[in-house]
């Protein structure tokens, strides 16, 4: 399924970031493409509005990050972010608003998928890394170049690039700064799946809305205990899985899977 995107640049004054429900599926859009989606700071803090809109609101499932126009991002533009920098970083969250990389301690509770193109660089692969599942065209060239610019990975690489791909993996792109291709990216395990250049939008909406027909509830608390084990170890994602597991089975969603199993009808997930 091919998505069109529309290349049309936007005004300095439109919105950085788009976004659309389709049923269950949140999709969020960076909107700078005459920049490459280079994130300025309106970006930045438009996608962590719309991150907090994905976990605030209970009737979306599944967040779908993905790009206008020809690439997925250039990377962080510093000519307007640097001048923000502070002796304490980057504050980029504003007031409801989630931090898409999650390196300040609070996490979505909810799968992102992402669609990439064309190129993606530094904050791109973060966004990736922070996600779930990564569909991405053929021709996307990745680079973590941070070090190219003085400057190191400051949303979540250096902590988990190295555990998604192996630490020799991981530092022979973040310490030189490389750029790689979709095969590359693939085998490293950065990317799921790679599909014909403009199809990623839509082989993502399918993985998203796969994910979205699933009970919501059994979902989080999957992605919740994955990450807890991630997090905290793998005792403390078993000393949860039991009491995980009566919680879900006492659901709604539980009562109406088990129904459908029994009548061999497709489930209709309510979410409680």
């Amino acid at each position: 399924m091919a998505i069109a995107s529309a290349p049309t640049p936007p005004r300095d004054d439109a919105p950085r970031v788009l976004t659309e429900r389709r049923g269950h599926v949140f999709l969020i859009g960076l909107n700078r493409p005459d920049k490459r989606n280079a994130a300025d700071f309106a970006m930045l803090q438009q996608l962590a509005l719309a991150y907090g809109e994905l976990e605030r609101d209970p009737d979306l499932r599944v967040g779908l990050v993905h790009a206008i126009g020809d690439h997925f991002t250039g990377g962080l533009d510093l000519a307007d972010v640097g001048p923000r920098l502070g002796p304490h970083g980057l504050d980029l969250v504003p007031e409801g608003g989630l931090n898409p990389w999650q390196v300040d301690g609070r996490g979505l509770s909810k799968p992102v998928v992402i669609a990439v193109q064309g190129i993606c660089l530094t904050l791109g692969i973060e966004l990736m890394l922070a996600s779930d599942v990564v569909v991405a065209a053929a021709g996307t060239t990745f680079g973590q170049i941070e070090v190219q610019r003085g400057i190191l990975p400051f949303g979540g690489a250096t902590i988990r690039f190295p555990r998604a791909v192996g630490w020799g993996n991981a530092m022979r792109y973040m310490l030189t700064g490389d750029r790689f291709d979709a095969a590359e990216a693939y085998r490293l395990g950065l990317v799921q799946q790679i599909v014909p250049d403009g199809t990623q939008l839509g082989r993502a909406l399918d993985l998203a809305e796969r994910i979205a027909a699933q009970a919501p509830l059994a979902v989080q608390a999957t992605l919740a205990n994955a990450r807890t084990a991630v997090r905290e170890g793998d005792a403390a994602a078993e000393a949860r899985l039991q009491p995980e597991l009566a919680r879900l089975a006492s659901s709604t969603d539980a009562r109406i899977g088990m129904e459908a199993f029994v009548t061999r009808t497709p489930a209709s997930f309510v979410g409680k």
